[in-house]
């Protein structure tokens, strides 16, 4: 077990802080003011060489390799909220993709959590079919043409990455996997979160254009009937005409005009990213994380460098295991902020970046000691104060699984409303980066924090599936559990309910669970430990497991919102 009070010197730190930014020629200014100040406008200066590292990328799943363990002949959805499972289950049921599902489930989502996603924002899914290397999608909202309006509102890509996973993955008709969300918007129950929201946010919110909403004025209670017959209209166009009504055709025109600062232009031109995922090994196992400009790469950079710390080892209850992966975020996340931009734009340095021998030199140069690296981003601007998203994790009878995750950006978005639909506050995000690499231009899309992830084994098959709400915990949230369970074997309803933390600073805050590990953090370092409370703050973990020597499909509900999962077994 490594020596968690050993502080190297110097040599180590600029070590490290020289692999941090060799290949990167970041420019001096930004034009986007951070909502914090930064301390450094370039890398600082280094005097120390790197440690010799080999730098042939990392493995890629060996997709050819067949294991004498059948795919289980089951199917399941996990979602943020029951109806978005049911809607998802409905279409496993009636014979569509795990693709299909995800599709019905987010419509289904944006419907009865219009809060959190819709059609009026975007997101970002991964898909992995048997047999098949990863597939990573991001329909984020882009810059529209004449710039970032004041609302911070982009071009929504919601409904073409709907179409296009559809299109790519799908075999049941698109306007099938809308039924589910058309019925729903024509009458759902609210649920105690949404009715939490509508009674909190009244007051940012356009509550004279939201009468079904605020019937009288007053917002609906828990249990009550939501009707939103504008949306079920909505989505009814898109059932019959696809997604090219919304960029195209009279309901994208009427949005243009409706909407200050989208055009007809700037929605026609809308386009889907689509790419290989970042990914690279930890353990035994592959991480598979959004491809950037999200931060699939700090997934795995963050995993791998704890992992040389002697993760595996160290008790996930202890403030071993919080620092070791704590530390390890810092250099993740400086290392985000200089190297992430839009890949249409940015040669992002993926290979680089989750290269497994080259994060191995970083710890051991450093050891626990990552702590002392100067700080990238001292202020962690984290661009608004209610970051938020849903996530929906879906397994097929085939063993496809697609985790996906959506979002408006922060709850409710801009709080601009139009045909039925909240549209996002997204492009607030470029205030996030350093160097120039996170800037704005008209189609480009911002780095944010959004992070659908997969973990593959070690014969190439998806194994578990996860992801979660809660804007900068994203990345903490999921590490800590993939850590758990994948070098920890720990089961998955263990993972899902155990205590999270997160990173910002030299600041590590924390849920209950790990109140009482302050004193020995603080004794390694650390400014301070806070205790978080309130249940939406870190999340909400949706994740299904495929056990391929048991033949069964796992999930685990997590409590700390309305989530839900359902799992069904094929009858013979």
């Amino acid at each position: 077990m490594n020596d968690l009070s050993r502080r190297p010197g110097t040599v180590g730190v600029a070590a490290v802080l020289v692999l941090l930014v060799s290949c990167s020629d970041p420019a001096k200014n930004s034009e986007v003011v951070p909502e914090a100040p930064v301390e450094e406008s370039e890398p600082p200066e280094l005097d120390a060489d790197p440690p010799s590292v080999p730098d042939p990328g990392p493995d890629e799943p060996d997709a050819s390799d067949e294991s004498d363990a059948a795919v289980p002949e089951a199917y399941g959805v996990s979602a943020g909220h029951p109806d978005a499972v049911d809607a998802g289950m409905t279409i496993l049921e009636q014979g569509g993709t795990a693709a299909d599902a995800a599709v019905a489930a987010a419509v289904a989502s944006s419907v009865v959590e219009p809060f959190t996603s819709g059609l009026g924002g975007g997101g970002a899914v991964l898909v992995y079919e048997q047999g098949e290397q990863p597939r990573a999608y991001d329909y984020r909202d882009v810059v529209p043409e004449g710039g970032i309006p004041a609302s911070n509102t982009g071009v929504p890509g919601f409904v073409a990455g709907m179409e296009r996973l559809s299109e790519e993955h799908g075999t049941l008709a698109f306007g099938e996997l809308l039924a589910p969300g058309i019925e729903l918007a024509e009458g759902a129950t609210v649920s105690g979160l949404l009715a939490e929201r509508l009674a909190s946010d009244a007051g940012a919110l356009p509550t004279g254009e939201l009468g079904h909403l605020y019937p009288g004025g007053a917002a609906l209670s828990a249990g009550e009937t939501m009707v939103q017959q504008e949306l079920a209209d909505t989505l009814r166009i898109l059932a019959t005409e696809g997604a090219e009504a919304f960029y195209e055709g009279e309901l994208g025109q009427q949005l243009a005009a409706q909407v200050a600062g989208l055009d007809d232009a700037s929605l026609g031109a809308y386009q889907v990213q689509s790419s290989t995922p970042a990914s690279g090994p930890v353990g035994d196992l592959e991480v598979i994380g959004a491809a950037p400009a999200l931060p699939g790469t700090s997934l795995v950079q963050q995993l791998q460098l704890a992992e040389t710390l002697g993760l595996a080892d160290l008790d996930p209850s202890s403030a071993d295991f919080v620092h070791a992966l704590a530390a390890s975020w810092r250099i993740a996340f400086a290392q985000q902020q200089w190297e992430l931009g839009d890949p249409d734009v940015v040669d992002v340095p993926v290979e680089r970046l989750t290269d497994p021998d080259r994060n191995r030199a970083v710890a051991e140069a450093n050891g626990l000691d990552l702590l002392s690296v100067p700080s990238i981003d001292p202020g962690a601007p984290l661009g608004g104060t209610d970051p938020n998203t849903t996530h929906i994790t879906a397994v097929d009878a085939d063993g496809t699984m697609v985790s996906m995750t959506n979002t408006i950006t922060n709850f409710w978005g801009s709080r601009n409303y139009a045909h039925g639909f909240f549209l996002n506050d997204h492009l607030r995000r470029f205030d996030l980066g350093q160097g120039g690499v996170n800037e704005p231009a008209p189609g480009r899309r911002p780095v944010t924090w959004s992070l659908p992830a997969i973990v593959a084994d070690d014969q190439g098959r998806p194994v578990l599936g996860l992801g979660s709400p809660g804007g900068p915990r994203i990345p903490n949230v999921l590490a800590a559990a993939i850590a758990r369970w994948g070098l920890h074997d720990q089961p998955l309803d263990e993972v899902v309910a155990a205590p999270r933390f997160h990173v910002s600073g030299t600041t590590i805050e924390v849920e209950s669970g790990y109140a009482g590990l302050r004193d020995d953090l603080l004794a390694r370092g650390w400014g301070d430990v806070t205790e978080r409370p309130g249940r939406l703050y870190f999340g909400s973990i949706q994740a299904l497991e495929i056990d391929y020597e048991a033949g069964e499909i796992r999930g685990s509900t997590d409590t700390r919102r309305e989530a839900d999962h359902r799992i069904e077994v094929l009858s013979d």
